[in-house]
């Protein structure tokens, strides 16, 4: 949670720095500030706004600072109420230092009452503010690099954090423990942001902080060190995303254009990781050997909210292919209890960002004992990627929108991808099934075509239900999860609530809502389970429910139970996670903006979740 960019450069700071923040706002909503070193002035001049980025904005525009070295931050309130106060940057005493920090520090309590005891005056109700009056206290001795190295081992908790200082007017400081910053490397211009989007406009060479690393940019240099000060040599990589991906490009929301982006990504998905002669799947980050894989007896995936979903289906997948026992559990969960792995586990975390706190967490809990550890992960270069043994890359491109759409089908068809890989290595399916299974997995992007092509219909439908005060959604088998990430995605942007259920236990509790002022979603593709959920749907219609079904395109026999009927294409029973959620996503949407809530960023909620 939270954005930061830094600049320092020969370029006027204001407009680098505001537009950076607005490819930053997923992290974050509910307040924004800027800090300048002012041009020709030896002092930092603050400007800060509860509300979005478009609030700050209007102020700075009415008076612009005018600068080449500043920091900025949009946040996603953890201690301290969303209002101009609590906004970041934040000043020390003098208002000769300040500061963005990205995470929590979770002894802030002690350090704050002893700097008061020092003579600190705090201004603010956040946890963010003991850094820079630590900072200040050590800056009146030595260099804002050493002031900031020497703050650090005083902090418990997890931080990324920029800081500059008028004593020191051509320096950018950044520091990163358990989130993310990255630095950017222009010429005669350097930056610091919480997430590649924030600085595509200006540079794609990009250096990725790993953990307990301090930078110290200038214009034209750039040193990091580790926080006990050995020096640390590290290139830039290339970023190869194009700025269009994180623009919305004519759509409404991004949301809308993420949801339509998905066939483009899994037709480019399969493209790459599918050899040439279509029976054979290759994974060129994939560094866990075919031989330890083999020797597994036990998977256990860990992953939060969509990207778990996307593990429930993982289970389904991967023990009907590879015969293989999988556990899957919510990241936050994990590590708290007795966990029953070793060696033989191949534990696969799912992450979108790379940086969940809660899996970062997990993961590390896993190898200390021993487990093979393999990231599913969207982010190139993210703490996930480089703490995990092999890594499989999503290739989603940027997801703006906070609910995530895109990277749930690209992390589901990493997940159907794997599947064949692992069956094939463990020798427990044919040459010749897994290229039938490749064959009708290369149709998905155009099922997904079919049904993008329908989109109006399903806005209708959506239109006919925004009213309603709570929705069920009911799945069976493979599309169980299916309905927990339908419901998810409704209650994450429309505020309606809405819970997902295995439609088999609709009886033992459920049940009883149901009347005429709720919705029911019953995901009901053609499968060896589709007579039990049409008797669903029938106890359903008998409580007088207002059902919404998704079904096969030519299944009559559902139009005889609910006129509110969603067709999708016929696919293998196996795929169908992959058609089905489509519906689902842009029902949500539908609804959402029916309802006139802000879709790409709903309240309360941040993209990456990178304090626990």
């Amino acid at each position: 949670m939270c954005g930061i960019i830094g600049y320092v450069g020969d370029r006027q700071a204001q407009e680098i720095l505001l537009n950076g923040l607005k490819r930053l706002e997923y992290r974050g909503y509910d307040s924004s500030g800027i800090a300048l070193l002012v041009s020709g002035k030896n002092s930092i001049s603050l400007k800060k706004t509860p509300g979005k980025i478009s609030a700050l904005e209007k102020v700075l525009h009415k008076k612009s600072l005018n600068g080449t070295l500043g920091i900025a931050h949009t946040r996603w309130a953890t201690h301290g109420a969303p209002n101009q106060v609590n906004s970041h940057p934040h000043f020390d005493c003098e208002q000769e230092i300040a500061l963005v920090h990205n995470g929590i520090i979770e002894n802030y309590e002690s350090l704050k009452s002893e700097l008061i005891k020092e003579g600190h005056i705090f201004r603010s109700q956040t946890d963010t503010e003991v850094i820079v009056h630590l900072i200040e206290k050590f800056h009146k001795k030595f260099s804002l690099e050493e002031s900031l190295r020497k703050t650090i081992k005083m902090l418990v908790g997890s931080f990324a954090v920029g800081v500059i200082s008028k004593k020191e007017p051509d320096k950018l400081v950044g520091a990163r423990l358990g989130s993310p910053l990255i630095v950017g490397i222009g010429k005669n211009e350097n930056f610091i942001a919480s997430d590649v989007p924030a600085i595509l406009d200006s540079t794609r060479e990009v250096i990725f902080l790993e953990e307990s690393e301090i930078v110290v940019l200038t214009k034209d240099s750039c040193k990091i060190t580790d926080f006990s000060g050995e020096m640390v040599t590290r290139k830039p990589v290339r970023v190869n995303w194009d700025i269009t991906q994180a623009q919305k490009q004519g759509y409404h929301h991004f949301m809308l254009k993420e949801i339509n982006e998905q066939p483009g990504i899994i037709d480019n998905l399969l493209e790459m990781r599918i050899e040439k002669n279509k029976r054979s799947v290759t994974f060129d980050e994939q560094k866990i050997s075919d031989e330890k894989l083999k020797k597994i007896k036990n998977i256990a995936i860990v992953a939060c909210g969509t990207a778990y979903h996307a593990g429930l289906v993982g289970k389904y997948i991967i023990e009907s292919l590879c015969a293989i026992p999988v556990n899957v559990d919510v990241s936050s969960e994990f590590r708290y209890r007795s966990l029953l792995i070793d060696e033989d586990t191949l534990v696969v975390a799912i992450s979108q960002s790379g940086e969940t706190a809660d899996t970062l967490a997990g993961v590390r809990e896993a190898k200390k004992r021993g487990a093979n550890v393999l990231a599913i992960c969207n982010v190139l270069g993210s703490t996930l990627t480089r703490e995990c043994d092999g890594v499989i890359y999503t290739h989603a491109g940027p997801e703006i929108g906070v609910a995530s759409t895109k990277a749930y089908t690209a992390q589901l068809t990493v997940l159907y991808l794997f599947s064949f890989y692992l069956a094939k290595i463990r020798g427990v399916v044919s040459d010749e099934k897994i290229g039938q299974l490749i064959i009708n997995l290369k149709k998905i992007p155009g099922q997904m075509e079919e049904i993008l092509g329908n989109q109006e219909a399903i806005e209708r439908i959506a239109n006919r239900h925004s009213h309603l005060g709570s929705f069920l959604y009911l799945g069976r088998n493979i599309n169980f999860p299916s309905a927990l990430e339908g419901a998810l995605k409704l209650k994450e942007i429309s505020y309606i609530p809405a819970e997902g259920y295995a439609a088999g236990e609709m009886k033992h509790g459920p049940i009883a809502l149901i009347d005429e002022y709720r919705a029911v979603v019953c995901i009901s593709p053609e499968s060896r389970v589709y007579d039990k959920m049409t008797s669903n749907i029938q106890e359903i219609r008998s409580r007088k429910g207002k059902i919404i079904a998704i079904a096969t395109s030519g299944d009559g026999e559902i139009k005889e139970l609910t006129r509110e009927v969603i067709y999708v294409p016929k696919v293998d029973e196996f795929f169908s996670p992959l058609v089905v959620v489509l519906p689902l996503q842009l029902l949500a949407y539908h609804i959402a903006v029916k309802r006139g809530c802000d879709v790409d960023q709903p309240r309360n909620l941040a993209k990456s979740v990178t304090v626990e």
